[in-house]
């Protein structure tokens, strides 16, 4: 739940389900989805407009630094489905051109062969298998006959071996233990993390060191033969957790190396050094006891030159929102060092954020990466002396960074008001738009303001927010206004752009939206990160009513018409805000939040969370254990007056339906109005198109109904 499920996740899918599609590899689509002409009438943002727009994928730039090939997700709501194209353009943005214009699904496109071919995924045969083919689309060649779906591959440097991600079974079905009993759908459970994210455990995947002759490639070989681990990561982990050095010999991957109650319990990721000749592993991040780390390390990449290898690292076992440090290796001495930590000596950290995502300059000397700070996310470039400077700048997300050549980088932008696209970031600071996948729709749409705000806390801290003013805004009216609840507990409520919770719709409704940095996100110091743990009923709920009441002190806010949302933490802070908020709020929608703390915490498969931000299990007597379950929404429903909204998935095992369903119970056995909706085929996202416009049409019924908007 924290923003690595939320925010790096909706980036990591390299090769493995790009872009969220959400959908199983062999499912092919009856006619292709492409690019939509949606006119919007009346200028408004209605949910199916915000699902007409195209997602734009990761950039990948070409080994001369001339071209760069991009995914694009498209979705239908008529047949329910979406559709992956893989395109090609020129470095300057010019010449761009939809490679795949087939009903297949192709995804995780890279270039191969010195830039001649371009390698990818494609259900055209009814499975995933590689893929390649000329720049301009031509001579499409299936590489691989896999008897599996392939669900990520990484060709190494030398192009003769590739790594390809693949399910082995890891749990006997009942028809292997009782061949009598074919159709029976039980399955007996011995050990915890039986159940991950949106699925039952029976299979793992493995990354398979298979051979290229230029024309064909092998199954390959187990690398973790007779192991159950994931690799890469579940649930979110793509090929980015896997590196192969730069003589093609060995091979960098991070895992976490446990089973069952130690795998629930321990975030303890490591990363490996795998050796292709001698079959030999080594943990690079327990060398030594001395410099060993037992927290969350991933995504390795090697240096342009061979002698380092970068990861980002988490430092504490057991916490999964810990700072992301930037750690780098000196494969010749063996010297760690974590530069966003700065240089011996200092006290503070010199980058007190996340490093989200990142990559090496090509002279080896310096790394670019991507992190959080004041509500926004921005390009920083490192030296291995930790030499930190900002390249980015303004009300902007940047999600990814990669060099192209002569000092030029190539980067994915978001904001609140657009989503994402792709820039060049040149060496003199100057900043062009490559695509602008969604123009033909937003030329369509009035613009919105969204300003920084920040207030004074309860103990005199300043507090930030974002507030998202309706279009065409007169200060002379009266709007309704929503307090927007973050999740993770801890991910940034920063420029971000979604297609559930999206700020730009919900402002497009009439409603002015105030998204606040309240206590537990990172982007303003791990202090202020790390004040939510233990504390959930606290501060954090303080920071949250100082923002809202200050924004209601505006003339042009209506502060009888004032609701409350959010979804996972941002859930739980609205079921818990129902018996605390003193009148404030005439409606609240909880997506996914848990009601009973006690339930959650012997409920959801990650206990290391629990464990962590609650302090223990409910029957221990610290003062801390007790804090946090005195917090529990269910033990305030005797106060519970105003109408609230739950929304589910029913495959959701981090915190699983019946706390939605339970909360909706209470609220009318107590006699509050209250409306619940589920959905049996959603995990703790919402990712099939029609489910999707169901979830927003209802969300607004929901608010116009009881906010009684008036313009």
């Amino acid at each position: 739940m924290n923003k690595g499920t939320f925010i790096m996740a909706a980036m990591a899918f390299t090769g493995i389900m790009l872009n969220g599609c959400g959908e199983s590899p062999k499912e092919e689509a009856t006619a292709m989805i492409g690019k939509s002409d949606i006119k919007v009438e009346n200028g408004v943002m209605t949910p199916e407009v915000l699902w007409a727009m195209g997602r734009v994928g990761t950039p990948v730039v070409s080994p001369d630094g001339q071209r760069i090939i991009y995914g694009t997700s498209y979705y239908s709501v008529e047949h329910n489905k979406s559709h992956h194209t893989i395109n090609i353009m020129d470095a300057d943005g010019g010449n761009k051109q939809c490679l795949t214009a087939t009903p297949a699904n192709e995804t995780g496109a890279t270039w191969i062969k010195g830039g001649s071919k371009i390698a990818f995924l494609s259900n055209e045969g009814g499975s995933n298998q590689v893929w390649e083919m000329n720049p301009d689309g031509s001579e499409r060649r299936q590489l691989t006959h896999d008897k599996s779906d392939i669900e990520g591959f990484l060709f190494s440097p030398c192009e003769t071996k590739i790594i390809l991600v693949k399910r082995i079974k890891i749990k006997e079905s009942t028809a292997d233990i009782h061949p009598d009993l074919p159709k029976a759908q039980g399955f007996v459970v011995d050990d915890l993390m039986y159940k991950h994210w949106d699925e039952w455990i029976t299979d793992a995947p493995h990354p398979f060191i298979a051979t290229f002759d230029g024309n064909s490639i092998d199954e390959g070989k187990d690398l973790l033969e007779g192991t159950t681990y994931d690799c890469p990561n579940r649930p979110f982990g793509g090929t980015e957790q896997l590196a192969w050095s730069n003589d093609s010999k060995k091979i960098a991957y991070s895992c976490i190396k446990k089973n069952g109650v130690d795998y629930t319990v321990s975030t303890d990721t490591d990363i490996y050094l795998y050796d292709t000749e001698n079959g030999t592993t080594e943990n690079l991040c327990k060398m030594n006891e001395s410099s060993a780390n037992y927290g969350y390390d991933t995504t390795p990449a090697f240096s342009p030159d061979g002698t380092h290898l970068a990861w980002l690292s988490m430092k504490r076992d057991g916490y999964e929102s810990d700072r992301n440090r930037l750690c780098v290796l000196n494969l010749a001495t063996g010297e760690q060092r974590y530069l966003t930590d700065g240089k011996n000596g200092e006290k503070a950290p010199l980058f007190d954020s996340n490093v989200d995502s990142y990559s090496w300059a090509p002279d080896s000397k310096s790394l670019y990466f991507t992190g959080t700070w004041h509500g926004t996310t921005h390009v920083y470039n490192i030296t291995l002396e930790s030499d930190l400077k900002q390249i980015t700048t303004g009300d902007y997300d940047y999600t990814s960074v990669t060099p192209a050549g002569n000092g030029k980088l190539i980067a994915t932008r978001q904001s609140i008001s657009e989503p994402t696209d792709i820039y060049s970031i040149e060496s003199n600071g100057n900043i062009t738009q490559l695509t602008a996948e969604n123009e033909h729709i937003l030329s369509q749409l009035p613009d919105i303001k969204v300003e920084a705000r920040w207030c004074t806390t309860f103990d005199g801290k300043p507090l930030h927010s974002w507030v998202v003013f309706p279009p065409n805004f007169d200060k002379n009216k009266k709007y309704p206004a929503l307090l927007f609840c973050n999740g993770g507990p801890q991910s940034p409520v920063s420029q971000f752009w979604s297609f559930r919770w999206n700020f730009r719709i919900m402002a497009a409704q009439g409603y002015i939206v105030v998204a606040t940095n309240r206590r537990g996100l990172p982007g303003f110091g791990s202090e202020w990160n790390e004040q939510i743990s233990g504390d959930y009923g606290g501060a954090c709920m303080k920071d949250l009513f100082a923002a809202i009441d200050d924004v209601a002190k505006e003339p042009y806010v209506d502060s009888e018409r004032l609701g409350c949302v959010g979804a996972s933490f941002g859930g739980y802070t609205a079921m818990w805000m129902m018996g605390h908020h003193n009148k404030r709020f005439k409606a609240f929608i909880a997506h996914d939040g848990f009601f009973n703390m006690e339930q959650q915490y012997y409920e959801t498969e990650e206990s290391w969370f629990t464990n962590w931000d609650l302090g223990g299990a409910p029957y221990e007597n610290s003062p801390k254990v007790q804090k946090s379950f005195s917090n529990s929404p269910h033990r305030f429903v005797d106060k519970w007056d105003t109408p609230i909204l739950l929304i589910h998935g029913d495959r959701d095992y981090r915190i699983l339906s019946s706390q939605s369903m339970a909360a909706f119970n209470a609220a009318k056995l107590k006699g509050v109005p209250a409306q619940l909706l589920l959905f049996p085929d959603e995990n703790h996202w919402v990712l099939k198109p029609q489910n999707g416009i169901l979830w927003q049409r209802t969300f607004f019924g929901w608010l116009d109904k009881w906010l009684n908007k008036q313009n």
